[in-house]
């Protein structure tokens, strides 16, 4: 099986070697966990690769994604201006004219582009644009389908719900993903410690252990040594 490495040390190693290609995989967890550095780190290795990637937005206007990213070493821009890279940016206040580009414009974008990864940030917004609950899940399946429709690899960023950390908080991604990966904080001696854990990859093995991780100058990193308690 062929597999996309996410650019996380660590992370692979917990993913038997990467994540299967063509997957799509939530990474949800609360505020302040790390879910778009994950989502950018993602996209900066297919970068690196040479690979045609998407990035999608309702948290960041572009110069903020950039000088987000540049925070960790990673030229986005420059990306962009090569043709490498294309940063779409939704704005949830003006619901109407987002869910029009998500339902015709995105779609068609995203197969044009012909991206090898895409990243969602955050697909939890994408769900907010909608009323009622009938429509944010028929409008989650059809955007999910189109992107797994055009062969990428992708990575939807979610919220948990505050009620339950350990799902997202419309409780609706974990059904049209391949993995889910969960980010949370565990406090330990008066110290908020960060770790992860795969809940879900399908068709290939994976650790089920939680691991601590870092975020450091260079991104995210999983201890991968040493279990936690």
């Amino acid at each position: 099986m062929e597999r996309v490495k996410t650019g996380i040390p660590g992370l692979d190693e917990m993913l038997n070697g990467g994540i299967p290609k063509g997957h799509s995989v939530a990474v949800i967890g609360s505020f302040g966990t790390g879910k778009t550095t994950f989502a950018m780190q993602f996209i900066n290795e297919g970068l690196s690769n040479g690979e045609r990637c998407i990035f999608l937005s309702l948290e960041e206007d572009e110069d903020s994604i950039y000088k987000s990213a540049s925070v960790f070493g990673w030229d986005f821009k420059r990306y962009v201006e090569e043709d490498k890279l294309l940063v779409i940016k939704l704005d949830p206040e003006d619901a109407k004219s987002s869910v029009e580009r998500l339902q015709s414009d995105i779609p068609e974008m995203i197969t044009e582009f012909n991206a090898q990864r895409i990243s969602v940030d955050s697909i939890s917004l994408i769900t907010m644009l909608y009323e009622t609950e009938e429509e944010r899940r028929k409008a989650l399946f059809s955007f999910s389908k189109s992107v797994k429709e055009s062969g990428a690899t992708s990575l939807f960023t979610a919220e948990v719900d505050p009620r339950n950390p350990t799902v997202s908080r419309d409780g609706l991604v974990e059904y049209v993903v391949d993995g889910v990966i969960l980010l949370r904080f565990v406090e330990d001696r008066n110290l908020m410690r960060p770790r992860i854990r795969v809940l879900k990859m399908r068709r290939t093995a994976h650790t089920r252990e939680e691991k601590e991780y870092e975020i450091t100058d260079h991104g995210i990193e999983v201890i991968v040594s040493g279990d936690v308690f």
